[in-house]
């Protein structure tokens, strides 16, 4: 993927203007690799080894030429590697494949430990950044000066890979097993991150890598496989998560743009060679390797072969859905603008409606109270027009309320005064002696 260059941080207006005179020096990418523009993938890739190789850091480590021919290769082979970056660079050159937002690419062996360490902070942060395969790994490899191990079919192991290095695994196949297919699958922890490699054999011995497939995250499992079945069997690149949050319906539309097809179908009788590279930052990387002969495994074969096949009649149908929605969705926000403005509309009719209505009254009361609704405060004079009223009203209440209570008073007093007399009534009364004939009969 084509991105900005990793080297040393400078500020947001540095790196302006740094990025602004790089790209008026940039060079055409098949001038660079020196290809043609029909060039096949496996004459870019065999281009850009051939560079990497000679001006790698590693080899040239005092030379800024050679590290400004590596940067200029890399970023190239970022562009013509991509089928989607190679038909928009051919189509609008490097302004269209700037706009996109790419993902950044880099060598970990080339950068420093500072560098190294901000690249660490971004992938933790969520910004994809992908990684290539160290050159150091590459050229062993080229001159046969790696270790290999032989791996037999249907049997697991598992190992340790260190950073920026790679386990090499040699398997030999036989004419039947060949035509069935054979499947390799890597898997590991949530948190680790490698690389499945293929390689071909040279003729000098060597070996060049043909394959590559980056490990993907999937629940509680980080896995990477090669499916070698006879028919075209699909890779998928995950979409830029950075581009996907800015705008959520371009990334569902071009979500399944990332399914390309494998470039190797099929394996022919004899030894292959498969990889696992380390390609976390810091940290090694536990690991499962296993190579297996698809025979048992027919009715997943079919199974794969019909859903990648609707996979990808689900894309073409994507790119007719997405014009529609488009136009849907156009139509949508100027009928949800217009029903705001039509409901405002409205409402501003119907309250010039009732203002209109509360203004046919004689009444001052009614009146003040249609001013009121339209906004305006009530005058001083007004209000202390109302008070004296409410004071008068008030006022004539109370006064018979007040004789009312001058009557029950009298009458309270009098009762007080009569009190004592009852009181000795009753006493003189109750002092009584009467005198009862008990031997009258009743």
């Amino acid at each position: 993927m084509a991105g900005p260059k990793f080297g040393s941080f400078k500020g947001e207006k540095g790196e302006s203007a740094a990025a602004a005179g790089a790209a008026a020096q940039r060079r055409d990418p098949y001038e660079v690799l020196g290809v043609g523009r029909n060039a096949t993938e496996q004459e870019i890739k065999s281009a850009f080894r051939r560079m990497a190789l000679k001006y790698h850091p590693d080899k040239n480590a005092d030379d800024p030429v050679a590290s400004e021919k590596f940067q200029e290769a890399t970023f190239s082979y970022n562009i013509l590697s991509d089928p989607d970056k190679r038909r928009q660079y051919d189509s609008s050159g490097f302004e269209a494949i700037e706009a996109d937002g790419q993902e950044l690419e880099l060598d970990l062996s080339s950068l420093n430990t500072v560098n190294t360490v901000f690249a660490a902070l971004f992938s933790k942060l969520g910004v994809p950044i992908k990684t290539t395969v160290s050159a150091t790994v590459l050229e062993e490899a080229l001159n046969g000066s790696v270790e290999i191990s032989q791996l037999q079919l249907g049997k697991s192991v598992c190992r340790k890979v260190e950073k920026q290095t790679a386990h090499f695994y040699s398997v030999d196949i036989t004419d039947k097993e060949a035509k069935m297919g054979l499947v390799c699958r890597v898997h590991s922890t949530a948190k680790s991150k490698f690389k499945l490699l293929y390689f071909e054999p040279e003729d000098n011995g060597g070996l060049s890598l043909a394959l590559q497939e980056d490990s993907a995250k999937t629940e509680k499992v980080t896995s990477a496989g090669m499916f070698f079945l006879g028919f075209p069997v699909y890779r998928f690149e995950q979409n830029n998560s950075a581009a996907a949050a800015k705008d959520p319906d371009s990334a569902f539309f071009k979500r399944l743009d990332g399914f390309q097809p494998c470039e190797v179908n099929e394996l022919k009788a004899g030894t292959h060679y498969f990889a696992v590279y380390g390609d976390n930052f810091f940290k090694s990387a536990s690991y499962t390797i296993e190579v297996v002969c698809a025979e048992p495994f027919s009715a997943e074969k079919e199974r794969l072969r019909s859903v990648e096949a609707k996979i990808i009649a689900k894309r073409s149908e994507l790119s007719k859905f997405e014009s529609e929605y488009r136009e849907v969705l156009a139509k949508f926000t100027e009928m949800t603008s217009r029903y705001a403005q039509e409901m405002q509309t409205i409402d501003e009719l119907l309250k010039e409606r009732n203002t209109i209505h509360a203004s046919y009254t004689n009444n001052p009361t009614l009146q003040r109270s249609s001013s009121s609704s339209k906004g305006k405060s009530p005058s001083k004079g007004s209000k202390s027009e109302d008070d004296q009223t409410v004071k008068k009203e008030k006022k004539s209440k109370s006064q018979p309320m007040e004789e009312g209570s001058r009557s029950d008073d009298e009458a309270t007093k009098n009762k007080k005064e009569k009190k004592p007399k009852d009181r000795i009534r009753r006493k003189k009364w109750f002092n009584i002696h009467l005198k009862v004939d008990k031997r009258r009969p009743c």
